[in-house]
């Protein structure tokens, strides 16, 4: 079964991997899952019903998943709650997303991560140039084309702040067939 979010060719990537590699491709310096942090309209309406209970019900999901979305959720909490910028390029909040997780208290979260788990996805999941590269980089274990395959996130990263600034019409930038420079075509 494929992973959340992932094609099934991008899972068959992953499961392969030790422990090791995926640790590796994951020390990334900004979040690989996405919860839509970017859907202000989304979040502001979630927070603002959370905590008088107005939290809907969500998808049924496996306990590790839950455990994963009350984790995220709370270190999308701390993040928002510490640094403005940070939320927006560690995990591709919005702004005003950010904001009302700054004003969310922490006694909300969990049934939020209830509600939400079942959002839970890989950030720019619709990128498989991107995930192609990451884990082809970490099953080579070449330490400088994984790192240069993370940066090309923070480029991904930063595109998505400067369109979530503007108009918010047509493809984000992780939804266009993207060249990655350097990366060898077999990934």
């Amino acid at each position: 079964m494929p992973g959340r979010g992932l094609s099934a060719a991008v899972s068959a990537r992953i499961a392969p991997l030790s422990a090791a590699q995926k640790s590796a491709a994951a020390n990334c310096p900004y979040a690989l899952f996405d919860l839509r942090f970017h859907d202000d309209g989304y979040w502001r309406t979630r927070l603002r019903a959370a905590p008088q209970g107005g939290v809907a019900e969500g998808i049924a999901v496996d306990g590790k998943t839950l455990e994963f979305a009350q984790l995220a959720l709370f270190f999308a909490w701390h993040v928002a709650s510490t640094s403005k910028l940070a939320a927006q390029l560690l995990l591709g909040m919005h702004e005003v997303t950010a904001a009302a997780f700054r004003e969310a208290t922490i006694d909300c979260l969990p049934s939020l991560a209830e509600a939400e788990a079942g959002h839970l996805s890989a950030r720019w999941n619709n990128c498989t140039a991107y995930w192609s590269a990451l884990t082809g980089a970490a099953s080579r274990q070449n330490p400088a084309s994984l790192r240069r395959i993370q940066l090309y996130g923070l480029q991904l990263a930063a595109a998505a702040r400067l369109c979530s600034t503007g108009p918010d019409d047509g493809p984000k930038p992780w939804e266009h067939r993207v060249e990655l420079r350097g990366v060898p075509r077999e990934v």
